[in-house]
């Protein structure tokens, strides 16, 4: 066979081949003689099935496996001559070429190898930065607001004008049309008027309303509402105001703060307020990282390590891109993008920049990631997926399954190695206020 291997660059090569029809016959009576050896044949006892039976019952199927064994055989080789080991690959071979002909086939195929990157002195690029600080007065208001949510509601004894934050003891029955629908009625319900918990447009029209007061209530339901039934429908609520409920006072003492610290007998207001605000230290800390320092860092690694960077993942990432932006077209410029080519490219390559940044970066946090140990285990996936299910009330399992089989677990996993490295180099640098 007449093989010829290029290497384009540290992250791509191709290798290209002529393989003669000769190479493939010979291919098929290998195989062939082996299938002899099992194959199962009416008429025939096993094992004594005549080559010509075999190729005759397999048939095409003898001739593609054939054709793949002298791939093999190509990229085998290639790959030898390139001097790439099988574990600097990424992806699998691109076959851009298979040109068949009676006596021969023409075969191109692309391979991508993991880059190296030279990280170099990458910890002297982590600057040096302030922890955010905490004032006392609003370590107090975050405690008062712990207390006031800790407080019993009491009804008021004064008939009022509702407000915001107020709690309407209500019954109600809703319709659409004149038809009561189901689950639109209730009685003696606690809603708390500018919680967001209704319809939009339900609690607003409380708020001036008083106990022992009867009022319809006009509102139309979200298009995206759960229930198709009433998705969009206009609706109208008959409502009673039973009563109005407000948080009673709560005095802020040790009492409390053993309430809130579970498991404390000896809590105190002090210890309370350290432990307040070092969660509110935590909570600034994560933001800044999150909103500035984290994307800075990146974005500077991006700029500082140049390496080449294997096609193929840079255009599975413009295909992403891609599909992402064809989910905001019109069905007219989708058909635009099918009938031109010129167009799908050009637009392929206003992502490629894009593109390219994401895939380096990637390839960045990957490179420190191994230089500094770091590894995010599937049941470290698993804690988080179950965790921010529970916190969002969803089944944890149902969740963490639907992330699987929707391929998502490596992105998620990708996304908090990435989370650990650039957290751990900022956490070097942090400088006490």
């Amino acid at each position: 066979m007449e093989i010829k291997s290029n290497k384009i660059d540290s992250a791509n090569a191709t290798i290209e081949a002529t393989i003669p029809k000769e190479v493939v016959d010979a291919n098929i009576e290998k195989i062939a003689k082996e299938l002899q050896k099992t194959a199962s044949v009416q008429g025939f006892r096993k094992g004594k099935v005549p080559v010509s039976i075999v190729k005759k019952q397999y048939g095409e199927k003898l001739v593609q496996d054939a054709e793949a064994e002298a791939l093999r055989e190509v990229l085998s080789k290639g790959l030898e001559d390139l001097s790439i080991s099988n574990e600097e690959l990424i992806g699998e071979p691109n076959i851009f070429k298979f040109d068949k002909s009676d006596d021969k086939i023409e075969v191109a195929v692309k391979v991508a190898m993991r880059p190296v990157v030279e990280l170099g002195d990458y910890a002297s690029m982590v600057k040096d930065f302030k922890k955010p600080t905490i004032k006392a007065k609003d370590v107090d208001a975050r405690i008062k607001s712990i207390a006031e949510s800790q407080a019993p509601l009491e009804d008021i004894k004064r008939n009022r004008k509702m407000k915001d934050g107020d709690t309407a003891v209500i019954d109600f029955k809703g319709s659409v049309d004149g038809e009561i629908f189901e689950g639109g009625t209730a009685e003696n319900f606690e809603l708390l008027l500018g919680s967001g918990q209704f319809i939009p447009g339900f609690e607003e029209q409380l708020v001036g309303v008083k106990r022992d007061e009867e009022v319809v209530v006009k509102v139309t339901f979200p298009q995206e509402y759960q229930s198709k039934a009433l998705a969009g429908k206009e609706a109208e609520f008959k409502v009673k105001v039973n009563g109005i409920k407000v948080k009673g006072d709560v005095e802020i003492n040790d009492e409390l703060a053993k309430t809130i610290l579970q498991g404390k007998e000896d809590a105190t207001v002090e210890e309370l307020q350290k432990q307040v605000k070092t969660q509110m230290e935590n909570e600034e800390l994560g933001k800044l990282y999150n909103d500035e320092l984290k994307p800075a860092l990146l974005e500077s690694f991006v700029a500082e390590f140049q390496f080449d960077l294997p096609e193929f993942v840079v255009e599975q990432e413009i295909d992403m891109a891609l599909n992402k932006s064809a989910q905001t077209m019109s069905e007219d410029e989708i058909k635009e993008l099918r009938e031109s080519e010129k167009k799908l490219n050009e637009l392929r390559d206003t992502f490629r920049e894009d593109a390219q940044k994401s895939v380096r970066a990637t390839f960045i946090i990957d490179a420190l990631a191994i230089e500094q140990d770091i590894k995010v285990e599937e049941n470290e996936v698993m804690q988080t997926i179950y965790y921010e299910a529970m916190q969002t009330g969803q089944d944890p399992k149902a969740a963490y399954d639907q992330y699987k089989e929707s391929g998502y677990l490596p992105a998620i996993q990708m996304s908090m190695v990435e989370d650990k490295v650039l957290s751990g180099l900022l956490n070097s640098k942090i400088k006490e206020a």
